[in-house]
């Protein structure tokens, strides 16, 4: 996906480039390159003899249009055209030629290597009139980026004045919440500036703004060039080595406390106006992240270092920062009260890094309404300030509340769809994540061969990359699977080395949460003693965060390690919990669990009621192997389960993964191109198709094509 993007999705220039690509670039190890030249030299090389061989009028007509639209869209060809009367005619040579045309708004070029080529081809001193010439056209405050980033790009050498006109224009585009030009015009500020520190500093900026638009490959090719310890933590956290992250980070964020020489002393904020919320500060946006990189690599006992480096910096701990120390204290009462708080910062408009950390904390206290509310809102603050980057990552969190509520299908739509953005964006820690997120759903859904594929997919980059949250995701979703395939021997196994593995291979996180299926899986393996230990654990969390969906798991646990008869008020205890709960998923297990223990109680009626409830539940959650295990509970009960007829169109019956490949497939893409598109293999794709054809009953693409074009589905 990257490479495409990066050759403007051109499918030959992408072979080209992935020819000559490294070992370490091609394993993401390294950034891509980012200059045209070095993306396809044989394509650019063939377009520009296109252009060299036609008359200089017509590439003159060209290098100016060029110029007005790449890589800063300035939309001001024809005002430059009306300015000097240059003659549009010779265009009709490259309207001839196939090369360019002419449109409303000037001139349309073939491709973007054509582009390129156009501005490349043509002569220093040419290109430099031709920015002149568009910086001479464009008036007003609204054009005063366009206008220094052209006569930057005019300038014959490093001058300061230009540097500074650019170096403030940035400034104004980065507050309008557009990094991509602020990225531009910084870079390009750079590029004018004899001041070897200031040039760093200018680069710097450049390679921020580029990750904030999504570029990441140009931002680790800009940080590079610069010693940075905020990006490198940043970038380090979602796309390199995440151990580096944190260190890094706590640097950066230290430094930037430090008095700056230039204003003598500390200097505190202006208080915001009334209504108005105060935006953090640098350092509580470094220390936030340095949280982030605890949470991501499951390294949680380094919290506590970030937060005394707030408290020696006399300021408040940012996002679940204090709630993240007080968990690896012990302190749990502590820690709700912190979470809840940070939690409670989830109103529209706020800063998309403090809303993901509103999303966290509710999520570690079981508030799946309110973490989607968080990261929807992180998601759509991070549209509107132009920060591409951190949308995926939001998403990356709510796919967990999605998930437990009962909509896998919406769920594993969404993160589908955050999947190909954290590609598109370099963010390949965040897709590693998705990755295990999805190989979760496939899990409930009963995909074995994908959620197989997709947990080898993430714990082979997780390890790699010290990353323990999507490693220990990826191992709780294969041991999710042999629970509900009925394979206790080889669950309790899974969720046995899940707690087992430390930071970079686990997480405490969600250990905590794979608690009550561990304890489910040791006691139908007759490790009671080693499930009651874990259960403790677990209760103390519940107790002391007090939400109904902990309580009511550890009321199952209870139920669980409690034989005969009295282990039924307990399950009574743990449903009437669910009913103020919003686990759903769980709910329907428990249900299951209740039924079989009334079953081997020789209390048909009630049983028959739970296990019918549940075998409802799963089918609705489009979960086979948990359905199935509710249906052999009636089938040894000795009372039919009768099929639940399905009265929703046959597309409804595919998951979400499914309708995808299926669709993708009827617009006529085969399954290598799908397989590319998917971070799949085409094996997994040919395996989809066959599930796709076996649910809605059909033979043939032709079958397939029809389908999705009745209006109907």
């Amino acid at each position: 996906m990257r490479v495409l993007r990066l050759v403007h999705g051109d499918p030959r220039a992408a072979a080209e480039l992935v020819a000559r690509l490294t070992g370490r670039q091609a394993a993401g190890l390294d950034p891509l390159p980012a200059e045209p030249a070095d993306l396809a030299p044989e394509t650019l090389r063939a377009h520009r003899g296109e252009v060299r061989a036609l008359p200089d009028g017509t590439r003159l007509v060209l290098l100016l249009a060029a110029a007005d639209q790449y890589p800063v869209a300035t939309h001001a060809f024809l005002r430059a055209v009306a300015a000097v009367r240059l003659d549009t005619r010779p265009l009709e040579v490259a309207e001839a030629a196939g090369i360019a045309y002419a449109t409303a708004g000037g001139v349309g070029f073939r491709d973007a290597w054509t582009r390129i080529a156009a501005y490349e081809t043509a002569a220093p001193a040419d290109r430099r009139e031709a920015h002149r010439l568009l910086a001479r056209v464009l008036h007003g405050p609204a054009e005063a980026p366009r206008r220094a980033w052209h006569r930057g790009a005019g300038a014959l050498g490093p001058s300061a004045r230009l540097a500074a006109e650019l170096t403030a224009a940035a400034a104004r585009a980065r507050a309008a919440g557009d990094p991509a030009l602020s990225g531009a015009l910084a870079e390009r500020a750079a590029a004018l500036c004899a001041d070897s520190r200031e040039r760093a500093r200018l680069l710097a900026h450049a390679a921020a703004d580029a990750w904030h638009s999504g570029d990441g490959d140009r931002a680790r090719a800009l940080a590079a060039r610069t010693a940075a310890d905020a990006l490198s933590g940043v970038l380090a956290l979602r796309t390199g080595h995440a151990g580096e992250a944190f260190d890094a980070l706590l640097a950066a964020a230290v430094r930037a406390a430090r008095p700056h020489p230039a204003r003598g002393g500390p200097q505190r904020p202006a208080p915001p106006a009334p209504g108005a919320v105060r935006a953090p500060s640098p350092t509580a946006h470094l220390l936030a992240r340095a949280a982030e990189a605890a949470v991501y690599t499951g390294d949680l006992r380094r919290s506590p270092e970030a937060l005394l480096a707030a408290q020696q910096l006399g300021m408040e701990a940012p996002g679940v920062l204090g709630g993240l120390a007080a968990a690896v204290d012990g302190r749990y009462e502590d820690a709700r009260d912190l979470l809840e708080a940070t939690a409670g910062r989830c109103g529209p408009g706020g800063d998309p890094t403090l809303l993901l950390h509103a999303g966290i904390a509710a999520l570690m206290l079981g508030d799946h309404p309110r973490a989607v509310t968080a990261t929807v809102r992180a998601a759509a603050a991070a549209r509107a300030r132009g920060v591409t980057a951190a949308v995926s990552q939001a998403m990356e969190f709510r796919v967990y509340a999605e998930f437990w509520t009962g909509r896998p299908r919406a769920a594993e739509a969404a993160a589908l769809d955050a999947l190909r953005q954290a590609y598109a964006t370099g963010q390949d820690n965040g897709a590693c994540h998705l990755q295990a997120a999805l190989a979760m759903f496939a899990a409930l859904t009963g995909d074995d061969d994908l959620c197989r594929e997709r947990a080898a997919a993430a714990r082979s980059h997780a390890l790699a990359h010290d990353l323990g949250l999507p490693a220990a995701l990826a191992q709780w979703a294969l041991a999710f699977l042999d629970l509900a395939s009925g394979r206790f021997d080889a669950a309790a196994a899974g969720l046995r080395a899940l707690a087992a593995s430390g930071p970079g291979h686990g997480h405490r996180a969600i250990r905590h949460l794979a608690t009550p299926h561990y304890v489910e899986a040791a006691v139908r393996t007759g490790e009671i003693r080693v499930a009651r230990v874990a259960h403790a654990g677990y209760d103390r969390w519940a107790r002391a965060v007090g939400g109904a969906d902990d309580l009511a798991l550890s009321a199952r646990c209870r139920a669980l390690l409690t034989p005969g008869a009295d282990a039924l008020e307990h399950y009574r205890e743990a449903l009437a919990l669910h009913a103020d709960g919003t686990r759903a998923v769980e709910r329907a297990r428990t249900e299951m669990l209740f039924g079989s223990a009334l079953r081997r109680l020789r209390r048909r009626t009630e049983a028959r009621d739970r296990l019918h409830s549940a075998l409802a539940a799963f089918e609705s959650f489009d979960a086979p192997h948990c359905a199935e295990a509710a249906r052999a509970e009636l089938r040894a009960l000795g009372a039919p389960a009768s099929p639940v007829r399905d009265h929703r169109s046959p597309t409804a019956q595919l998951t979400a993964q499914q309708l995808l490949v299926a669709r993708m497939a009827a617009d006529g893409a085969t399954n290598r191109e799908i397989a590319t598109r998917l971070a799949l293999s085409p094996r997994t794709i040919d395996h989809h198709l066959r599930g796709v054809f076996t649910r809605l009953g059909i033979r043939s693409r032709i079958e397939l094509v029809r389908l999705l074009a009745d209006p109907a589905d």
